[in-house]
C-alpha cells in the first residue's frame, strides 16, 4: 500500500498547485488538470464564414472614435494577422486581443471593403 502511495506521489510529484485552472477538488480518478500550458488552441473558421461585424465604438475612450471588429472566430495569431492587415491598408494603429480588432478612426467603410475583398462575405456594418 505505501509503494502505491509513492509511486502516485512521484507521478503527481510536478503536478504544482499553482497551475492548476479552475478546479478545487475533483473526486473522479481519472481527472487530469487543465494546465496553463494545455489551453485549447482554436480552430479557425474559414474566411467565407466568419460573421464579422464593424461598428463605431466610443466608450471608454476619452471621446476618441476607433472602428471595432467582433465575432472572429480562431487562433489569436490569426485575429493579430487580420488585425496587422487592416491597421497597414488604413494606414492607422490599433490592437487585436480578446476576439476584437480596434482600428483607430472612423474607417468602417473602408474595413468593409477591405474585408470583403479579402474574402470575408459575411461581414457587415451595425
Amino acid at each position: 500500500m505505501a509503494d502505491k502511495y509513492q509511486n502516485q506521489m512521484a507521478k503527481n510529484n510536478n503536478n504544482d498547485w499553482k497551475d492548476r485552472l479552475n478546479v478545487v477538488y475533483s473526486t473522479n480518478p481519472d481527472f487530469r488538470f487543465q494546465t496553463e500550458d494545455e489551453s485549447e488552441e482554436v480552430e479557425t473558421a474559414p474566411k467565407e464564414k466568419q460573421p464579422l461585424r464593424i461598428q463605431l465604438d466610443k466608450r471608454n475612450r476619452k471621446g476618441k472614435a476607433v472602428t471595432l471588429v467582433t465575432g472572429f472566430v480562431g487562433s489569436e495569431e490569426d485575429l493579430e494577422s487580420l488585425g496587422k492587415f487592416l491597421k497597414v491598408k488604413c494606414g492607422v494603429g490599433g490592437s487585436a486581443k480578446d476576439g476584437e480588432i480596434i482600428v483607430q478612426g472612423d474607417l468602417r467603410n473602408k474595413v468593409l471593403e477591405l474585408l470583403q475583398k479579402e474574402g470575408y462575405a459575411k461581414s457587415r456594418i451595425i
